[in-house]
């Protein structure tokens, strides 16, 4: 289980950075409401894993059926709405740091 727990570590360093990075890009062209858009951004994996399950519904599992369909596919809704809530939580808050510490450094006259 230790690898995993390292990927876990790799995905939420990950995250946090592409949402630093983009909430940059965000200030730099002035626009200055980041919050939600902090919180789509790093949230969006979310919508990436759901994608992949109806690939790996299709191509590589042998399910069939009603029941083992709306199981699978609401199963991973509410894993992948997990991940969203999470990774979305992540790149706010690390967000949220960024954007404090920039603007802590600004010194006015």
């Amino acid at each position: 289980y230790s690898i995993l727990f390292i990927v876990f570590i790799i995905l939420i360093i990950v995250t946090s950075f592409i949402t630093i990075a983009l909430t940059y890009f965000q200030l730099a062209v002035e626009d200055h409401e980041w919050w939600w858009r902090s919180f789509f951004s790093g949230g969006s994996t979310g919508f990436f894993i759901y994608g992949y399950c109806f690939y790996y519904y299709y191509a590589r599992s042998d399910m069939s059926g009603f029941l083992q369909t709306s199981f699978y596919f609401g199963y991973m809704l509410i894993i992948c709405y997990a991940f969203f809530i999470m990774l979305g939580t992540v790149g706010f808050y690390s967000s949220l740091v960024f954007v404090r510490h920039i603007y802590r450094a600004i010194k006015s006259d």
